[in-house]
């Protein structure tokens, strides 16, 4: 595991002291990899809403042929040389 050091100001440093105190966290460490994975998954889910949207804007779909996934499967199978 990688270690990083940060400086906080003193009221910084009292609200995480805090925040571990009453939130159950066993360590200052452990509250900033929480907060670090709680923004990972804000993002993930910002760029989940953008692309259902993008998806929404782009039209009605269109029926695929029954064969298509199959034709697709034997084009990669070709490309491959398998």
């Amino acid at each position: 595991m990688a270690t990083m050091n940060i400086s906080l100001s003193d009221p910084l440093k009292q609200f995480v002291d805090e925040e571990v105190s009453e939130g159950g966290y066993s360590s200052t460490s452990d509250y900033v990899r929480d907060l670090i994975r709680q923004r990972q998954r804000s993002k993930s889910e910002d760029l989940l809403r953008k692309l259902v949207a993008e998806g929404l804007a782009s039209g009605t779909a269109e029926p695929l042929e029954a064969d298509h996934f199959n034709r697709m499967r034997e084009r990669a199978k070709e490309r491959s040389g398998k």
